[in-house]
């Protein structure tokens, strides 16, 4: 059965969520929840509920971008990169923003500790992970930078010894945003 109706749009959300009294919100909130594990994590987030809101989108990164190949699980930068985007829409918080992005540009290289990678679409987006992780973390006060800038250079150094000029384009950046060995 067709209708002509258009797609419903967020405004013809808000204009039946407008209708609905606290009760009804509270039932509907509740709905979204046991719907489905990505709800339930980003309510987590946005009322900081949990002892490690960050810990969920770590474990996808992980999942994703660090993947158990002895189980043939896939990898998927993309997915990788939604937990952080995830975050984001959930709390975007400019310290776990950083901690994220940094913790994805760790965890390639501790799969490639014990997998070998010659992808270079893989590496490309590891760089551009590598210089979000920069734009975040010099967007935070300059007393909350340090453990991050020092994360970062370590990451830099295990990038020399990849290939596909990786290190080089991880040196070019540091200096670019004025962080010097």
């Amino acid at each position: 059965m067709s209708t002509n109706k258009p797609t419903a749009k967020w405004s013809d959300v808000k204009s039946k969520l407008t209708d609905m009294n606290h009760v009804g919100l509270i039932g509907l909130i509740q709905d979204l929840y046991a719907a489905n594990k990505d709800n339930q994590t980003f309510i987590h987030a946005r009322f900081g509920l949990g002892e490690d809101i960050l810990k969920p989108y770590k474990t996808n990164i992980s999942r994703w971008i660090c993947p158990d190949v002895m189980r043939n699980q896939p990898i998927s930068v993309a997915k990788a990169k939604k937990a952080i985007s995830d975050y984001k829409k959930a709390l975007g918080q400019a310290e776990g923003l950083a901690e994220l992005s940094v913790f994805y540009c760790e965890e390639v290289f501790v799969f490639l500790c014990y997998c070998g990678m010659d992808d270079e679409g893989y590496f490309d987006a590891l760089v551009r992970m590598f210089e979000q992780a920069l734009k975040y973390v010099m967007a935070l006060p300059e007393t909350k930078r340090p453990s991050f800038i020092e994360r970062l250079e370590q990451v830099a150094e295990k990038g020399r010894d990849v290939g596909w000029g990786v290190g080089d384009d991880m040196e070019i950046l540091l200096t670019e945003y004025g962080i010097d060995d």
